[in-house]
């Protein structure tokens, strides 16, 4: 796994200047089906949608303290944690953002991964080193190749665009005293049992968990998350926040979506969510040339034969479908493209028109 020192700078820069601030919902429009972004459904289920609409009410008043302290117990019962050991964010987009107010000397970055990290870090001028997965051992985590002097070291799991699922022990390796580890657990709720979480590791020292209720439940336009860790942890990242940042309909998300029911509902939403993506492994690598990466996340990492990549990306867009281009995360080229998982009706129109377009592509060539 190997890293590269890359220059810290303002906005997207970098080694490959790769657009870090590119994201999925850009690649999506109407009228397409979209396969670009990792939302589960078109919105929440009917449900959640009351659960938020009974705070319609209550929006003339600000975010009172107690919806916060009942968010964060909530989200505490469900961790094995201590409500102090709980930051409700306004999506983790939001925690990214706030990841300068813990001062690193060095962030580590591994990549392939979510970017916005990295770009937030950079804007606020952090040095930053990417570590790069290797794709021939199959983007597998390798502790040993995150530099020492790394003080901030942030990595997904599962990784987005890899869908990767590294073993629990693997990131707990990444721990060490005066470091921060920031494990970003957005698809963490997407694989059955959460196996390798480390939402409930209260007792590994630098440890920050984030986790997002947007993929799940389906509330990319309400922006709801949390952060777990230490308090006086979770102290330093919250100092640079405004006064109420995260609103009274996302509380109350964040409390509904941490109950009981709701857990048992995600959980069953995984398990049909594995059998979907199960079924799109199979007949997107019967396409000659197309080679899938295994994973557990709701998208899959897909690797076209060179030179097709933009090619293909637009033949699929003029038949009416989006994809997540992948050039845009360090460690990976034109020739990617990321796809979310969708039910077996939905997704074979996805195997049937990249078939032809490469295909098509084939011919002219």
């Amino acid at each position: 796994m190997p890293f590269d020192h890359a220059p810290a700078g303002r906005g997207s820069g970098g080694p490959g200047a790769h657009d870090l601030r590119h994201h999925g919902d850009s690649e999506a429009s109407d009228g397409l089906v979209d396969f670009a972004v990792n939302v589960v459904g078109d919105g929440p289920p009917s449900w959640l949608r009351d659960r938020l609409a009974a705070t319609l009410d209550g929006l003339g008043r600000y975010p009172r303290a107690d919806h916060d302290a009942r968010a964060r117990a909530t989200v505490a019962a469900r961790h094995g944690r201590t409500p102090e050991q709980v930051l409700p964010l306004a999506g983790s987009a939001e925690g990214f953002a706030l990841l300068p107010a813990l001062r690193p000397r060095l962030a580590a970055v591994v990549h392939p991964g979510f970017t916005e990290p990295e770009a937030a870090l950079r804007a606020a001028g952090v040095p930053v080193t990417r570590v790069l997965t290797d794709p021939a051992a199959g983007h597998v985590l390798d502790p040993g190749a995150v530099p020492d002097e790394a003080d901030l070291v942030v990595v997904g799991n599962p990784t987005n665009p890899t869908g990767v699922l590294h073993p629990a022990g693997d990131v707990r390796a990444l721990a060490r005293p005066g470091r921060v580890l920031l494990v970003d657990e957005a698809f963490a709720d997407a694989v059955p049992g959460e196996p390798e979480s480390l939402a409930g590791d209260e007792g590994l020292p630098g440890l920050l968990v984030f986790r997002s209720l947007t993929k799940t439940w389906a509330l990319a336009g309400l922006r709801a998350g949390y952060a777990l860790g230490a308090p006086g942890l979770l102290a330093r990242l919250a100092a640079p926040r405004p006064p109420w940042p995260v609103s009274t309909p996302a509380l109350e998300a964040i409390v509904a979506c941490c109950e009981p029911e709701a857990l048992s509902a995600a959980d069953q939403r995984a398990r049909e969510l594995a059998a979907h993506r199960a079924s799109m492994v199979a007949a997107l690598s019967a396409i000659e040339e197309v080679a899938v990466q295994p994973g557990t996340a709701p998208f899959l990492l897909l690797h076209l034969p060179d030179g097709t990549g933009p090619d293909v990306r637009r033949l699929l867009r003029e038949a009416g479908l989006a994809v997540r281009r992948g050039d845009t995360f360090p460690g990976l080229g034109p020739d990617h493209i990321r796809v979310a998982v969708r039910a077996p009706e939905v997704a074979r129109r996805l195997v049937d028109e990249l078939d032809a377009a490469l295909r098509a592509l084939a011919v002219v060539a």
